[in-house]
């Protein structure tokens, strides 16, 4: 029979979580005992300074208790900050994408090292890292049916961002957050009923100027999906794409080929804030 041990409360859990990040002394002990490891397993011995002054190990002053509740606070406000922290990938080279975290899974495509139609480079958004940080989980650009893959992360250069685009294709809403909370919402033009917005999990893959008056706006944030129900003799490309318009009463209706349009003063807000690799969630 095993032994059993009684149960931390997620309070109990979180604070010495909270004490082991950010007390100095803890962090002190453990690196004081993961040195006595070391030593003990090496095969050769070094010198030892016995008249060496310890660092870091004073104790609190007699009568002061460290203030759990603000600590737990702080550490609260840090898991809050990762939750919404999205982890973005440059991609050098074309890279093969696997079904499952493990070279020898099988492949189920790729990932490009240029965007579609402009060739800028690629920066994924990765959903998930598995368990060891070696792989990532993203879904691949341009590709129908939509599907994810697995790809290595080494080498890779990392960034990272805070903020993400939802377009709800029943409200026609576009939504910005940042740390998971709302900066702003703003009416879109989404789909036609021939031509509908297809969901899924994306990301941007291109940032393009215009000259405005034309159809797209002064500006166009192309992201990495496609659009597989054109309408009948559409030639403008199959890419998916947040743009501005020409037409501004379409906005708020379901209208386009597929591409999401937004007011010239949106597309002003939107400029500073979506990067390369910035999620754009579109819902049903």
């Amino acid at each position: 029979m095993q032994p059993r041990f009684p149960r931390r409360s997620k309070l109990t859990i979180v604070l010495a979580i909270a004490l082991g990040l950010l007390t100095p002394m803890a962090a002190n002990m453990v690196g004081a005992q993961a040195g006595a490891l070391e030593v003990s397993t090496a095969r050769s011995v070094l010198p030892v300074v016995v008249d060496a002054p310890s660092r870091g190990f004073e104790f609190p002053v007699p009568g002061v208790q460290p203030a759990l509740r603000k600590i737990a606070r702080a550490a609260a406000r840090i898991a809050r900050v990762e939750r919404w922290t999205n982890v973005l990938v440059h991609v050098p080279r074309t890279l093969p994408a696997r079904a499952r975290p493990n070279a020898a899974a099988a492949q189920v495509g790729v990932v490009p090292a240029g965007s579609k139609y402009y060739g800028i480079p690629i920066v994924a958004w990765v959903e998930e890292v598995s368990s060891n940080g070696r792989w990532g989980r993203v879904e691949l650009p341009y590709t129908w049916p939509r599907r994810h893959g697995w790809i290595r992360l080494a080498g890779l250069r990392r960034e990272r961002t805070r903020v993400q685009v939802e377009v709800d294709l029943s409200t026609h809403l576009v939504t910005v957050r940042k740390f998971g909370k709302v900066l702003f919402r703003a009416p879109g033009a989404t789909g036609a009923p021939s031509s509908p917005t297809p969901v899924g999990e994306y990301f941007v893959t291109d940032r393009v100027p215009f000259s405005a008056g034309g159809y797209l706006g002064s500006f166009a944030f192309g992201i990495s999906g496609i659009q597989p129900r054109l309408p009948a003799g559409w030639s403008g490309g199959n890419q998916l794409a947040i743009h501005g318009t020409n037409n501004p009463s379409s906005i708020g209706r379901s209208a386009s080929a597929g591409c999401v349009r937004v007011s010239e003063t949106t597309l002003d807000r939107l400029i500073p804030l979506l990067v390369y690799g910035t999620p754009v969630i579109v819902h049903p």
